[in-house]
């Protein structure tokens, strides 16, 4: 290798291992599909050996490139902890965490040992909001919260936009002898969270009609929604970003590449009064590191 590779490039090529195509990374990375592809041509000739087998108009990742950029995500992953580990240093006190059922469970459980090595002192405590978006407990430090973050104001961050689509177990899947047509869902029951309202967007979406309001179960909390899923009680109306690790294990499948988008997105809000604890810095710091992709801020 005659050159060392730039970190823009290293990046360019883990995004675009995740995702597949040049635009995701592309749109993850904030730069044109020009220069996502640019950064990827300069990289497989700075490496001397070939990264990607062109397909028609697109490209792949050849088996090496694929373990390349597996060793590379892992090299940004320990940069980014290293990172928030030394800023977290001797930090005392005590830290309060607000988060939804479904992105405590799902998500923040999963890694939040990683946070207690780099602020071993500080003594932390997550707790559940009243409501999705409720960020009304002057005790908590630290919020992260689902709903619409233009109606919070100034200082909210976004962590994570979503995308709802169906999910189903293959238990399930089998049971009801697959999902070819949207309206197949109705085989099953849809499982709904609080209301019927995603559902309901995802069917007038995929062009189903006349379907009965009460159709499916409803749940309060959206870890029982996931629960009845995998378990092949129902069909979810499910979010890729909490539900990844039960996806990869095969537990859940999505069946149509349909999904809504909507207004509403995981999002971190920090009380003024509490803005400049070092244990809340450190915190913030650390769940931005440790998310798979850039967060971006967005003010109201």
């Amino acid at each position: 290798m005659s050159r060392i590779p730039t970190t823009q490039a290293l990046r360019a090529l883990e995004s675009f291992a995740r995702h597949g195509v040049v635009w995701k990374a592309a749109e993850e990375l904030n730069l044109t599909r020009s220069a996502v592809s640019h950064q990827l041509r300069l990289l497989e000739r700075d490496l001397g050996f070939t990264l990607f087998n062109r397909v028609g108009t697109g490209i792949e990742l050849t088996s090496r490139g694929r373990a390349y950029a597996g060793d590379v995500r892992e090299a940004l992953s320990v940069i980014s902890r290293s990172a928030s580990r030394h800023a977290g240093g001797g930090l005392t006190g005590q830290l309060i965490v607000s988060a939804t059922p479904g992105f405590a469970a799902n998500w923040l459980n999963t890694k939040i040992s990683r946070f207690r090595a780099m602020c071993p002192d500080v003594a932390l405590s997550v707790v559940l909001p009243a409501a999705l978006d409720d960020m009304s407990n002057p005790e908590v430090d630290v919020f992260i919260s689902f709903g619409d973050p233009a109606q919070i104001g100034a200082g909210v961050e976004v962590l994570r936009e979503v995308e709802f689509t169906p999910l189903v177990s293959p238990v399930l899947l089998n049971r009801l002898g697959g999902l070819t047509r949207p309206e197949d869902v109705l085989q099953g029951d849809l499982l709904h969270l609080a209301d019927r309202c995603d559902w309901s967007a995802w069917l007038r979406q995929a062009g189903v009609r006349d379907v009965p309001e009460a159709t499916g179960i409803v749940y309060a909390d959206m870890t029982l929604v996931y629960s009845a899923a995998i378990n092949a009680q129902g069909i979810a109306m499910g979010d890729e970003f909490i539900c990844h690790d039960a996806m990869a294990a095969g537990h859940l499948i999505r069946p149509f590449d349909l999904a809504v988008k909507p207004a509403k997105s995981y999002y971190l809000w920090v009380p003024p009064a509490k803005q400049d604890m070092a244990s809340v810095t450190a915190f913030r710091n650390w769940i931005l590191a440790e998310l798979p992709s850039p967060a971006s801020p967005r003010a109201g």
